[in-house]
């Protein structure tokens, strides 16, 4: 049986829904979509908590969202044989 994962946050305890990694070469937070599994150097967060992560002055937060069902769905789009991409 799974158990499920809660939030890193002290004294939180809702259901996870994103993980939190830091990039500190970058000054950068990347926040995205829950991860397959727990790893040491990144953090669980709520919804209440991801929605409202703040970073120190000078870095910047990459949020990356999980596609839509819609969009994983969708075909993909047909590309026209004579057009050249990528020059």
């Amino acid at each position: 049986m799974a158990t499920k994962r809660l939030c890193s946050r002290v004294t939180c305890q809702k259901p996870a829904v994103a993980t939190l990694t830091y990039v500190y070469a970058d000054s950068m937070a990347v926040l995205g979509p829950l991860s397959l599994k727990a790893e040491p150097h990144s953090y669980d967060l709520c919804a209440d908590h991801a929605d409202r992560l703040s970073v120190p002055n000078g870095w910047s937060v990459l949020r990356i969202s999980a596609p839509d069902d819609d969009e994983a769905d969708a075909p993909e789009p047909e590309r026209s044989k004579g057009t050249l991409f990528g020059l």
